[in-house]
Order: structure tokens, then sequence, then C-alpha cells
């Protein structure tokens, strides 16, 4: 078992007294596998760091399984917290053989050589480097490098997996077929994983559950589901997917859409400057002028498509406002440029109209 309680950690760094870590609080339950999620800088890294014990806190407490590992008055080192981390660089021996780079933190801890072999054979055939046991990383795809880190963070058996962007070095394809074993592995050894990355598809997909964080603060904690069917603010809505935002006023049971002349229905609590938020998948097009089956419908010219295979991405020009919508890609043979399409709003979120994107104002 092991549950991470984490109790209004603050980190500043003392030398320019920046404060990159503002009360994060929160519980990672038993065998739940958490992403913190966020751009470069926001703090996603020192947070698993402080978990991790290569950082302290400068106050606030985390707790791993009811105890104390990391507070003001209690520091207990990374070695002695039962955790195993991988980092972005695959951070392996050179000289060594894939089942040496594995083994090594069992010959740290003097184990039986029938031990170790026994572990390792083990935890190679979960990574799917049984084969490889006896080459050196250099022999290796960058993919297969990193399964060894994988391999040797995880051959002790820790209660905590700790991962800090370890796919951002590899290839698309690579990145993608890596999320799932990841996710396998975790599954099959029962263990819990606080994943770090910027990647909102990777967090999507590995996730039960999601912490999102910009600047230090957190944004946004939910399930993959209800971080991008109800992202709490203007921030997580722009970071986790594709959004278009349009400014309006309220009036009258309606939004009437800034500096493009139309409107849409709206029965929601704002009643002054809104922004409307709508995914450009939630939006249908038609080259002829519907029954407004969706929530709202408005007018504008196709500028311009892009084929995409499995999607036909389109820009739709309304006025002085151009809008991203995401349709099938058959539809790519049957529109053309600079037609007038009709656009029915299937979904869409409203926001208070605060001037800052980052604000924490939950959508109606």
């Amino acid at each position: 078992m092991s549950v991470i309680a984490i109790d209004r950690v603050i980190k500043t760094f003392d030398d320019d007294g920046v404060t990159v870590i503002s009360e994060f609080s929160g519980v990672i339950a038993d065998k739940e596998f958490v992403t913190l999620l966020g751009p470069s800088g926001c703090g996603k890294t020192t947070m698993l760091r402080i978990i991790a014990g290569f950082e302290k806190p400068t106050s606030g407490e985390i707790r791993i399984d009811d105890r104390v590992v990391s507070s003001v008055k209690t520091f207990v080192p990374p070695e002695r917290r039962g955790i195993g981390m991988v980092f972005q660089s695959y951070a392996v021996w050179p000289h060594m053989t894939v089942f040496d780079n594995v083994a090594y933190p069992l010959k740290i801890a003097r184990l039986s050589r029938a031990d170790i072999k026994r572990k390792v054979e083990a935890i190679l055939e979960t990574v799917h480097l049984s084969q490889y046991a006896q080459r050196i990383p250099s022999q290796l795809s960058g993919g297969q490098q990193q399964r060894v880190a994988l391999g040797r963070a995880l051959v002790s058996e820790p209660k905590l997996l700790l991962l800090d962007e370890p796919l951002s070095n590899l290839d698309a394809k690579l990145r993608e077929s890596m999320r799932f074993e990841i996710k396998e592995i975790q599954k099959k050894l029962g263990i819990t994983v606080v994943y770090v990355t910027h990647d909102q598809t990777e967090a999507m997909a590995m996730s039960d559950r999601i912490i999102v964080m910009n600047r230090g603060v957190i944004q946004q904690v939910g399930t993959p589901t209800e971080i991008y069917r109800r992202p709490a603010n203007q921030f997580v809505a722009d970071f986790v997917g594709k959004v278009n935002f349009l400014p309006g006023i309220v009036r009258d049971g309606r939004i009437e859409l800034a500096g493009i002349g139309q409107s849409i229905p709206y029965d929601g609590n704002y009643r002054d400057r809104v922004i409307l938020a709508v995914r450009p998948e939630n939006i249908s097009l038609s080259s002829v002028q519907g029954k407004g089956e969706g929530k709202g419908q408005l007018e504008g010219v196709l500028h311009s498509m892009f084929y995409l295979g499995d999607i036909n991405d389109c820009r739709i020009a309304i006025k002085g406002e151009t809008l991203r919508v995401i349709v099938e890609s058959q539809s790519f043979d049957t529109l053309r440029e600079g037609q007038q399409v009709f656009l029915d709003l299937k979904e869409f979120l409203v926001y208070e109209d605060s001037g800052v994107t980052d604000a924490t104002r939950i959508a109606t």
C-alpha cells in the first residue's frame, strides 16, 4: 500500500525569493496513477522532487503511508522513502549490460546472487527486455533504453514510482506506444504512480486523475473526462485540448458575441461580460442553414481547410474572428474555401470575463 498525503506544501527558493509552489495539498490513493500537468516552469517537477526527497519544502508536510517524510522538522532522504524514480534522461550506465544496469540497486542492497538473478529476470520480462539482457545501451533504441531505466526503478519493488517527463526524448510514435506500456506495467504491479508531463495527450491517456498546475498553483484536479469536459477556468480549457474563445455580453437570455454581430441562447448564471469557450470538435459544420439543432448557431465563411487523414481541420472567418472547427475527413471533398457555412454549437462553456485567463473561475 502507498498513499501520499500532501498538506499545504510551499516551496520558495531562498536565493531569489521566488515561490514556485503555493500551498499544494492533496491525497494520492494507493495504486492510483496521478499526473502533474502544466507548462514549463509551473512547479510540477519541483513538486515531484519534493515528494522524492531531492528538494525540501519551505513549509507544509508530506506523508507516505502515514509516515512523515518531509516537513519543516522532519526529512527522510530519498533512499529511505521506498520509491523508484525515472528521469527525462535515460541515465543508464553505458559500460554496463542491460542486466547489470537493472541489477545495480540490488547489488547496492547486497542481495544474494540468486535473488538478484531472479528479480532482474522477472522485471526484464515485465518491461519486455529479456532478450536484450546482455546488450549494452549503445545497442538499444531510445525506447529500449527508457525501459531499462524503468526496470531499474522497479526492480527493488518500490511502493511508489515517480516519473519526470520520461517520454519527452522519444519520437512521437514511440511515445504513444510507451504510454500504454507504462500504464499496463503499473496495473500489473499494482503500484502508485506520480507522473510529470507538459503533454496533455499523455496525461489524458494514462491518468486516473490529473492535477493541472500553473505558476505553482493547482488550477484543477479531476479525471481526464472532468478536466476536458468541465475545465475549471480558461487556463485549463486552453491548456488541455483545443478551444475557441469568444468574448460576449449577456443580454435578455442570449450572449451577444462581441464584434461579429451574432448571438446564441444562454440560460446560465452570468449577467455581464463573458467568454464563450467551445472546442473545435463540438461544432458541426454545414453548407446549408439548419434548424439550430445544437445549443446555438453561427454563420461564417470557410477560410481554409487542412486535410489530416482522420479529420478535416477548418478555419471559419466570422467578421473579425476566426474559429477552428474539426469535422470528419470526408467533408474535405464536399466543402470549398470561400463558401458560406453554418455552425451548430453542440457544447460550449461560459466563463466570467475577468481579463485574466488563469483566474480560477468556474464555467457555467
